[in-house]
């Protein structure tokens, strides 16, 4: 499950969102290191989303920070992804932790890359020195920054996963729901659950060493 991401800072993100909106391209600025640990986001962190805002139609959308991760109700820890499956049959019966969230909260996240780690590759911790599981890092492309698929609710976010297609398989058994070009309105529209099959998003993904 994604529980490291390198989402936008909030001035990247809304600076992104304004150049959509002007020139109808989301640009985003490069960094000198895109992929500094520094930049990265875990549970618990506040990232930058893409909601839509109050009083429109759903095509106009604003930024604004959320929480990385639902509490868990009586537990210590965070919830911080959805199974799509779970979300959708919650949608339909009306009912369960993610039957708001999905129904009303779907929303968008800007980031550079998104890791998993891999099942069996193992690696020595810079920090223990131990073995621990070798991360992945997954960009759309070349393009500097992708949207996750996400649902929000009470200042609060999770990211939404779903069956990995063949570029992430052999790193892990779950993706985030990445968006291609033009399923953002889609995840935000009454056809969200088509975009389940990720088979046809082609991600390159490099080794952490």
């Amino acid at each position: 499950m994604c529980m490291r991401m390198c989402a936008l800072s909030f001035d990247e993100a809304a600076g992104a969102l304004d150049a959509r909106a002007k020139t109808g391209r989301a640009t985003v600025a490069e960094r000198p290191e895109p992929f500094d640990p520094e930049h990265d986001a875990y549970p618990g962190m506040q990232v930058p989303a893409y909601v839509p805002a109050e009083d429109s139609a759903g095509d106009k959308l604003t930024t604004v920070m959320l929480t990385w991760g639902f509490p868990r109700e009586g537990k210590p820890g965070l919830i911080f992804n959805t199974r799509l499956e779970t979300a959708l049959r919650q949608y339909e019966d009306g009912r369960g932790m993610w039957a708001e969230a999905i129904a009303h909260g779907r929303c968008l996240v800007p980031v550079r890359a998104f890791y998993e780690n891999h099942a069996t590759e193992r690696v020595a911790s810079e920090r223990t020195g131990k073995p621990v599981k070798r991360p992945y890092r997954f960009r759309l492309g070349h393009v500097r920054a992708f949207l996750l698929a996400g649902i929000q609710q009470d200042g609060r976010l999770s990211i939404v996963t779903t069956e990995p297609n063949s570029d992430v398989a052999p790193v892990h058994n779950r993706m985030p729901l990445v968006l291609g070009p033009g399923e953002s309105r889609v995840w935000l529209g009454p056809d969200f659950a088509s975009l389940a099959d990720r088979s046809g998003v082609r991600l390159d993904k490099e080794p952490e060493r």
